[in-house]
């Protein structure tokens, strides 16, 4: 696990560390210890504490004037014991939605576990958003069956064309302009 690490290759774009807006300003990084982990496994010290004890984040890139945000999740995601979506809404997602963010891109490659619980976390995001969206890519299938037994599609946006193998290789910009597209269309 200590050997996955978050996306940086989009780092000349964007560093959230740099960014006085972030959730994550001015956080300093060190790569020569490895201080947090997930079920007693040291995970990489670029991922992000949000307050939950299984799931970390790395905020790939944001764009304040068209309101929207990528963001890379890795671990467990687990609502049932630690309540990560409670963490993740109000420790990361509440000061992103007051700073105009709206539309958001959940990168999900490296969540190996979902474990659910009440929606009411989830309804109160996709409030916020409001003339927004949320879009789920590359989450693992048995992740997205789970989020489909608590009906998370009512409020995340995933599955289908939202399996984008290739983000990587795309800009930032070119990587939402193509989820945008494809939102669009699945609610017209």
């Amino acid at each position: 696990m200590q050997d996955i690490e978050p996306f940086y290759s989009w780092e000349n774009y964007y560093n959230s560390p740099e960014d006085p807006l972030s959730p994550f300003y001015e956080v300093e990084y060190n790569t020569q210890q490895y201080t947090n982990e997930i079920y007693g496994y040291y995970i990489h010290p670029l991922w992000d504490y949000i307050g939950s004890e299984t799931l970390y984040i790395k905020i790939l890139f944001a764009d304040y004037d068209l309101g929207f945000v990528i963001i890379e999740l890795f671990g467990e995601w687990n609502d049932t014991l630690h309540n990560d979506i409670m963490h993740l809404k109000r420790n990361v997602l509440d000061h992103l939605s007051l700073q105009g963010i709206k539309k958001y891109i959940l990168i999900g490659e490296n969540v190996f576990n979902f474990h659910g619980s009440d929606d009411c976390y989830y309804e109160e995001w996709f409030e916020d958003v409001e003339e927004g969206w949320i879009a789920a890519l590359n989450f693992r299938e048995h992740v997205l069956d789970e989020w489909s037994k608590f009906q998370l599609d009512s409020y995340i946006n995933f599955g289908g064309t939202l399996e984008i193998d290739n983000w990587r290789v795309v800009l930032p910009l070119i990587l939402f302009k193509k989820v945008d597209t494809l939102i669009t269309r699945r609610l017209t």
